[in-house]
């Protein structure tokens, strides 16, 4: 009867939360502010994981997947062996961006991982008001992330999970930085196979300004040679694309040989209207995985929707596990993006 009730107002606060959202999304978006592309370092919003991406972004519940580490670094506690994960995405516009992970089950410590990302494109010439057909010279932008995880079981049911992180742009002979941290916690209800409620809270950390020798400029003064005074242009700040996730999920169907997740993620930035994420995931045998959802519901002008995708598990050996994921998603007028990731367990 205690679990009934505690699974009762779970349901009720998850559902309460999501209705929220969603009705701030389509109910006061016509008065409010558009403050898409506000922010810096816009590359922390593409989501890794071809899991994660085929399942329409629904994945802070989700649990045992090094890829947790993105959408909810609690996720990872329930990781009991050695992992290691490589994503690379062909993103729109000619964008390439890989991802790699790697974590570890300490015994009476917790799971602790560490993760990098780098994002690069190909070079593009120089404009200026003078010369808008290119000065000759060329320019390219990139993006560093390199960072650490710790999550743990705090009890049989309960997990708590932190990331702690450098990122980084290059723009030409610019550059800014910043340092940010990640929090999740992921709570199971062992009833209908397993019910679970997550949250996270990502790219919380001071905001970006770009640095660099473009924006010292070289006065003279006066008319004697040799009285130059160096000023230096001041660009703005500002702030990371800070994200607040709330999810729920249940395995549905819950058999020997087949596994049916469904789940549902409640997404509020800072830099952009909520929406809803929803994704669902139908395993056989532990080997084969279909996947499919629905990314960025009631987001205001979006172009993404539609994403699908499969995998396969495979051992290897005894005790080494090969996965292999693909998915796919709908960026509407855009280019559509394909996601590609290998991991392994041991």
């Amino acid at each position: 009867m205690k679990t009934l009730n505690l699974l009762n107002k779970s349901l009720l606060i998850a559902l309460i939360a999501i209705f929220v959202t969603a009705n701030n999304t389509t109910g006061q978006v016509s008065t409010s502010t558009n403050k898409a592309g506000t922010t810096a370092a816009q590359f922390l919003k593409i989501g890794v994981g071809s899991r994660a991406i085929g399942m329409g972004g629904a994945f802070t519940t989700m649990s045992g997947d090094l890829n947790s580490i993105y959408w909810n670094p609690a996720g990872i506690a329930r990781i009991y062996s050695r992992q290691a994960n490589f994503n690379h995405i062909d993103w729109i516009m000619d964008v390439n961006y890989d991802y790699s992970s790697a974590a570890m089950y300490m015994e009476d410590f917790g799971t602790v991982g560490a993760f990098v990302s780098v994002l690069s494109m190909g070079d593009m010439e120089v404009r200026t008001i003078e010369k808008p057909t290119g000065t000759g010279e060329l320019f390219t932008y990139s993006t560093l992330m390199a960072g650490l995880s710790y999550a743990r079981n705090l009890t049989e049911n309960f997990a708590i999970g932190f990331n702690a992180k450098y990122i980084r742009e290059d723009l030409y002979n610019e550059s800014a930085y910043s340092i940010a941290v990640d929090i999740g916690t992921l709570y199971t209800i062992p009833v209908l196979n397993e019910f679970r409620l997550g949250a996270s809270i990502s790219n919380f950390g001071p905001k970006m300004q770009l640095d660099g020798r473009d924006i010292l400029i070289i006065n003279q003064v006066g008319s004697g040679e040799g009285n130059l005074i160096n000023t230096k242009t001041e660009l703005d700040q500002f702030e990371l694309p800070l994200t607040f996730r709330i999810g729920v999920a249940a395995d549905i169907v819950k058999q020997e040989e087949h596994l049916l997740t469904v789940a549902i993620d409640a997404v509020h930035p800072n830099d952009n209207t909520e929406s809803m994420n929803f994704g669902t995931e139908y395993s056989f045998s532990d080997i084969v995985f279909l996947r499919g959802g629905y990314k960025a519901m009631f987001e205001r002008n979006t172009e993404q929707g539609l994403t699908l995708g499969f995998g396969v598990q495979y051992q290897v050996i005894e005790s080494v596990k090969m996965m292999v994921d693909y998915a796919y998603q709908d960026f509407g007028r855009l280019s559509n993006v394909h996601y590609i990731s290998i991991g392994v367990k041991f």
